[in-house]
């Protein structure tokens, strides 16, 4: 390994993978986190198990992954030539004749490998798990994936059935302080109180689930003054679970067609014109995020040397509101030309061009214009705020005061 890779590309590596790798991890974690957060909220609220949570999360890292990695990327080797850059090691390269491309030879190694890690997330590992995870949430409010009833609250089963349970204990399997009132098909209703229950699968049945009450009584109405009272020690009581429609195909959303399935509806003279649009619109949305990766590298190393004598770190800044602010360019694009107003090789591809020609003009100010800066500008400025705000936070002596003396030893 040693002899095929020079030691210079592999001082390069070590310098870019692990900041890349901790970009990558504290971004997903905070994408997933604030995710998390509303997940929590949104099953408590359903009434669901916890470890839906977990697996509607699993369902969308390839989503956050797919944005993380062309951050990751760009901030990995920003950094790596900003440590060049402020250590002076970059001079002493560029001393013994080495360029700025090739220098970029093992981050573009790194770029191509995570391009095809990310062409197989965005074309065909995302639209099926975002596909799962919507499904997941459709069962969840439907209550298929075994939401509970929730304490302290009535509850209405089958429209003939109010049901009510004081707590539950041991994950649901133990329910105390139950009140159940149930109406039959004759018009009389049951009133029934117990001291504990558990609900039971039926093996003949499916749909209906049975309540095992212990220790309880049953006050049943029947229309005369006297309502009949009977106690039980043990008594089943059968519930039909509510019908459950099955969730909808994959396709409803464009964002679920994996790459073949987005080139045969666009290209097809068959689909309809709104469908045709939403599919060559996500088509050229994805294409267009996985292209740019190619000028990451370019814009990291343009943005990552400061000033001589300068320890600036702006274009870490720079650098992170470019990408944020033209993906965001990309996905309002791409509901513009899905929507049919605008076709999408300009809706995605004309500011895909124009940034392209940014990228590469900063990248020309650095690497063949002596003593060139991508943001020179930008830094001047920053640096003359940077002394305004020092001075307005430093102490100065008030005016009029005298300057106490020094005290001076007697010879």
């Amino acid at each position: 390994m040693s002899n095929l890779v020079p030691s210079i590309d592999r001082y390069i590596l070590r310098l870019t993978v692990v900041p890349m790798l901790g970009v990558f991890a504290l971004a997903a974690s905070l994408l997933m986190l604030d995710k998390m957060l509303r997940l929590f909220d949104f099953v408590a609220v359903e009434g669901g198990p916890v470890a839906v949570v977990f697996k509607m999360l699993g369902a969308l890292i390839p989503e956050y992954a797919s944005l993380a990695i062309p951050l990751g990327l760009l901030l990995g080797v920003l950094l790596a030539f900003r440590k060049l850059a402020t250590t002076s090691e970059l001079d002493t390269m560029r001393a013994v004749g080495l360029s700025y491309n090739r220098l970029l030879r093992m981050p573009y190694l790194i770029t191509l490998l995570l391009l095809a890690v990310n062409v197989a997330l965005v074309f065909y590992i995302q639209p099926i798990s975002r596909y799962y995870y919507e499904q997941m949430e459709y069962e969840l409010r439907s209550g298929a994936l075994g939401a509970s009833i929730k304490v302290g609250e009535f509850t209405t089963l089958a429209d003939r059935m109010a049901l009510r349970i004081e707590a539950s204990e041991d994950e649901g399997r133990r329910l105390v302080g139950i009140f159940a009132r149930v109406a039959n098909a004759k018009g009389q209703v049951l009133s029934i109180s117990a001291r504990e229950g558990a609900f039971l699968a039926t093996r003949d049945n499916p749909d209906t689930i049975i309540l095992r009450l212990t220790e309880g009584t049953i006050v049943q109405d029947t229309g005369s003054k006297t309502p009949r009272v009977l106690s039980f020690s043990r008594h089943d009581l059968p519930i039909d679970l509510p019908a459950i429609e099955k969730f909808r195909a994959r396709g409803d959303a464009t964002r679920e067609y994996i790459l073949p399935e987005l080139l045969r509806i666009g290209w097809s003279e068959k689909s309809a014109p709104k469908q045709r649009d939403a599919s060559l619109a996500s088509f050229n949305f994805r294409l267009v995020e996985i292209v740019m990766m190619m000028l990451m590298p370019l814009l990291a190393v343009a943005l990552a040397i400061p000033p001589k004598r300068s320890t600036s770190a702006l274009g870490v800044f720079v650098s992170i509101v470019m990408v944020v602010a033209y993906h965001k360019v990309n996905q309002y694009g791409e509901d513009v030309a899905a929507l049919g107003r605008l076709d999408p090789i300009l809706a995605l591809w004309v500011p895909f061009v124009l940034f392209a020609a940014l990228i590469v003009w900063m990248y020309y100010r650095v690497a063949y214009v002596p003593g060139g800066q991508a943001i020179g500008a930008l830094e001047t400025a920053f640096a003359k705020l940077s002394k305004q705000v020092v001075k307005l936070f430093t102490r100065r002596r008030p005016r009029g005061t005298l300057a106490q003396p020094e005290l001076v030893a007697a010879e």
